[in-house]
């Protein structure tokens, strides 16, 4: 009797996850349509509500049973695990979402994350390149030898040039430049379209690398869909990966820490060196792809950093002003 009411027990703790996760599925679906989230944000969303499903499933819960405490023991765990304030937020906002999908689809009449606070958390501004950094990534990019060599570069040139997403550069499709090769169209979040220009550099460094492109083709596809394809990845183009790590191995050679760089760190690059001369600052979120310009403001936060380290380690009363600045 015993066994069999333990089959019914994990039977239906079975069942329970299999709706939980039915639940999720459905939501993902609707962020897919309605807002045409990528393939990347999705995943995030997933292993955000994932982690919630397994915190719930030990104590037997679904989450159209979770309660405000249950919301709130799951915020305090993370806490206590030593998970970083940016990464709680982000799974406290995925749940406001999850659970306001489920109020408009009937199953709950509540959103028990409604009055959780999200994590107190100190602004963080992003890593950036100073510009003579850049500089050298540039110039030992263009010094790298081969076919390969011409793709770094055109690769790098362009990052810099426009401030694509790591996404949108290696999956560039080859129509997306103009015929002249002055400007770009880009399709981004939410499948929203920009139109870049590019830099006289970046248009030489891809002329260059068209030449040698053939060589990157798949017999059987002479006229391959993408600017930068890949014969190994199954993407059919260069993947996010393969350019992260060579572009780690491009840091070492231009003897710039490796940890330092990043596409998305040179992305940053691009929108704070364009403000630091004067670039309009809505000009530069059409250019990003920011649908809110405080997105944008980020990079006018790092340039105010800088403005104040310049001034308390070189200014004359340097001390001074430090002493006069502390509570």
């Amino acid at each position: 009797m015993k066994q069999v009411s333990n089959k019914l027990k994990r039977e239906n703790n079975n069942a329970e996850t299999t709706i939980l996760s039915y639940h999720v599925e459905a939501f993902l679906r609707v962020l897919k349509v309605e807002r045409g989230i990528s393939k990347n944000t999705a995943d995030s969303y997933r292993r955000d509500l994932v982690s919630f499903e397994k915190f719930l499933a030990r104590r037997n819960v679904i989450s159209s049973e979770a309660s405000t405490e249950l919301v709130r023991s799951f915020m305090a765990s993370m806490s206590v695990a030593g998970i970083a304030p940016t990464t709680m937020s982000r799974r406290l906002s995925a749940l406001r979402q999850y659970f306001s999908f489920l109020v408009a689809e009937g199953i709950r009449c509540d959103d028990p994350s409604e009055s959780i606070e999200s994590p107190r958390r100190g602004r963080l501004l992003p890593k950036v390149l100073a510009e003579n950094d850049v500089e050298t990534l540039l110039s030992t990019a263009h010094a790298s030898p081969g076919p390969s060599g011409l793709r770094l570069a055109a690769l790098v040139e362009l990052l810099y040039a426009t401030g694509l997403r790591v996404s949108e550069l290696v999956g560039l499709p080859l129509g997306a430049l103009a015929r002249d090769r002055s400007i770009v169209t880009v399709r981004g979040k939410g499948g929203k379209e920009r139109i870049i220009p590019l830099s006289f550099p970046a248009r030489e460094a891809i002329e260059a690398w068209e030449e040698v492109r053939p060589k990157f083709l798949k017999k059987r596809d002479p006229n391959s869909f993408w600017l930068f394809p890949s014969k190994s990845a199954k993407e059919g183009h260069l993947t996010r990966g393969m350019f992260a790590r060579q572009l780690k191995e491009l840091a070492i050679k231009a003897e710039i820490s490796p940890s330092a760089v990043s596409p998305h760190v040179l992305r940053h690059a691009f929108a704070t060196h364009l403000l630091a001369h004067d670039a309009d600052l809505r000009a530069v979120q059409q250019m990003l792809g920011h649908s809110d310009i405080s997105t944008t403001q980020i990079y006018t936060h790092i340039l105010d950093e800088r403005l104040k380290s310049l001034v308390y380690n070189f200014h004359p009363l340097a001390n001074k002003l430090v002493n006069e600045s502390l509570p």
